[in-house]
This record gives structure tokens, C-alpha cells and sequence, in this order.
């Protein structure tokens, strides 16, 4: 989490996606898209990918070392596969650098916090992760509606202020939201319709102003209100993740509130039956070790995915 004055104005997640962005790794090239330089190649452990930028001599069959640029995408229906090129001459193989070793190598301090330390109620984290698992998100006046697709992520404006007021409003919103649920790639912005060249040109300019600091493209608004945005796709949003793996981030959600638990006793997680299969044995005894003691499961299939009940057993 990125922290300004006690409020978390970005974040990202490592959803632990053993092909990450920054790797390089050794692969054969298994097909190349003739008169392309664009090709797949496949990993030590099978994985998939798609490579970019060959070189005109690569050939079928050929051993290379790919440096990572994304990582797979999974989405409803299909998934991406993750993305690389060759790596650069004298690179040798490397996994990715982790969350924290990548944003300590930034210019901001950076420090861990456990669920036990308080800092993730006291900063809002669990209204983030509602944010992304109801793509909702309110502002004075309207709500912005987030909804990942396979194309783009498509935002709606909408709300009850007059048209120009409304886009107006809502591009402070949509500027911290893009931060906050970590959306790149294509995005898509459906403003109110705007008749007036006046008008699309005061949101224009208020969105040039407010992403002034995002790298990225835009489009200008069209008679219609939208409005495109193209920025670096490395990983899934938030949104994206909490909106196409329900059970994984009820499971999350479940663990991350059990570890804050501080009443002593056996810690008992009462969940869906679809997220039994998400509690893995190494979780488990991830969460034992972090909290010294005896973790109990349940299932309820009256309890919703996202909403799962953590609670301490007096001994």
C-alpha cells in the first residue's frame, strides 16, 4: 500500500504467480509466426508463453532465455498467457523480484505490517477490497462502476448532477481509483454525453491535468463521452482479481482476519464450501506458524464467498 496521511492512495497485490514479471527464465521456442519476429515458447515447467521481439534467425526449437514483461492473465472463460522477450546479452536466469524487493528498490521507504499490527483496518484496506469485488466506487454526486473485460476494464460515470458537473466530479475519483485497485492495460471511460465541444474540452483538460503524473496515453472525449486510456499491463488489477477469483479472495480475506484475531484460543474459519479447496496445507500452516496456534475449518453454505467467519474458541 502506497500511504499519504493515513490514507491508501495505491496498492498492489502479489497474487505468488510462479511466471512474474522481471524473470528470466530459459525456454524452447516452440512456434514463430512466419514473416513475424512474434512467436510462443515453452518454459522448463511446461508453461506457456508468448514471446515478442525474436531475433529474424530464431527457429523452432530453439533453446533462448526470455526475459518476463507480464504475467498471465486469467479471465472468464480463457486466460492470457503471460508475455516475454528475449533477455538482454549477459542476463542470466533469475525469478522475479518479489513485492517488496520490487517497491524497495524505488525511491519511497517501504516497511512490512502484519494484520495483527492494526494498520490495515485502521487504513481502510477491507473498503479497497470491497471496491474491487463490487467494482463500486462513490464520490460527491455519483459512483464510478468498475467492470473488467476481456478488451478493456470499462468504467461507468453515473450519478444524479447534471451531466458536465457529473464528469467533472467524477475525474478526481477516477484518477485515485486507477491508483488504488492498480488497473493498467486498456481502459475504457463512459462519461455522460456531452453535446457541447465546450464542455468535453473542460473534462478533457481536468483529466489532462489530473493524470499529469500517470504514464500513459489518451484519447480525447468523443460525442458520445468516452474516453480511452492505454497505459502498461504487467499484471491483473485488483479488481480483476477479486472480480474473477471469488473463492480465492474470500480465502484471503478469511486468513487475513484470522491472523489480526487476538483473543487466545483455537482460531476457527467458518466458509463456504467453495473455498475449501483455496485453504491449501501450506497456508494452513503458514497461518499456524504466524499465529502459534491450532487452526480449525468449517464449511456453511449459507455464508456468502466474500464474507467468511473468523472467530477464536475459548479454551
Amino acid at each position: 500500500m502506497l500511504v499519504d496521511q493515513e490514507q491508501i492512495v495505491a496498492a498492489r497485490i502479489d497474487w505468488g504467480d510462479p511466471v512474474r514479471s522481471g524473470a528470466i527464465m530459459g525456454a524452447k521456442l516452440t512456434s514463430k509466426t512466419a514473416g513475424k519476429r512474434r512467436g510462443t515458447a515453452r518454459l522448463a515447467d511446461g508453461t506457456q508463453v508468448l514471446v515478442d521481439s525474436l531475433p529474424r534467425e530464431a527457429t523452432e526449437g530453439q533453446s533462448l532465455l526470455l526475459a518476463i514483461t507480464r504475467c498471465a492473465i486469467a479471465e472468464r472463460g480463457r486466460g492470457k498467457l503471460a508475455q516475454a522477450r528475449p533477455a538482454p546479452p549477459g542476463a542470466t536466469e533469475r525469478a522475479g523480484p518479489s513485492l517488496f524487493d520490487a517497491l524497495s528498490a524505488g525511491s519511497l521507504p517501504v516497511r512490512r505490517v502484519r494484520p495483527a499490527d492494526g494498520s490495515l483496518d485502521r487504513l481502510g484496506w477491507d473498503e479497497l477490497v470491497e471496491q474491487a469485488v463490487s467494482g463500486h466506487v462513490g464520490f460527491t454526486g455519483g459512483s464510478l462502476d468498475v467492470s473488467p473485460t476481456p478488451a478493456m476494464t470499462v468504467i461507468d460515470v453515473d450519478g444524479m448532477l447534471p451531466p458536465a458537473q457529473l464528469a467533472l466530479a467524477a475525474v478526481p475519483a477516477l484518477v485515485a481509483t486507477l491508483a488504488r485497485l492498480d488497473i493498467g492495460g486498456n481502459i475504457g471511460i463512459d462519461f455522460p454525453t456531452l453535446e457541447e465541444k465546450a464542455k468535453r474540452h473542460a473534462v478533457d483538460a481536468a483529466l489532462a491535468a489530473a493524470l499529469r503524473h500517470w504514464q500513459g496515453e489518451r484519447t480525447a472525449m468523443n460525442g458520445f463521452g468516452f474516453v480511452q486510456l492505454v497505459a502498461r499491463l504487467e499484471r491483473p488489477s485488483i479488481a480483476a482479481h477479486y472480480q474473477r477469483h471469488p473463492a480465492r479472495a474470500g480465502a484471503q480475506t478469511a486468513l487475513r482476519r484470522a491472523e489480526a484475531i487476538a483473543a487466545p484460543g483455537t482460531i476457527l474459519i467458518t466458509a463456504n464450501p467453495a473455498l475449501r479447496g483455496e485453504f491449501s496445507s501450506e497456508k494452513i500452516a503458514e497461518l499456524t506458524r504466524r499465529t502459534g496456534r491450532q487452526i480449525c475449518l468449517e464449511s456453511d453454505p449459507a455464508i456468502a464467498l466474500g464474507a467468511p467467519s473468523v472467530q477464536a474458541l475459548t479454551p
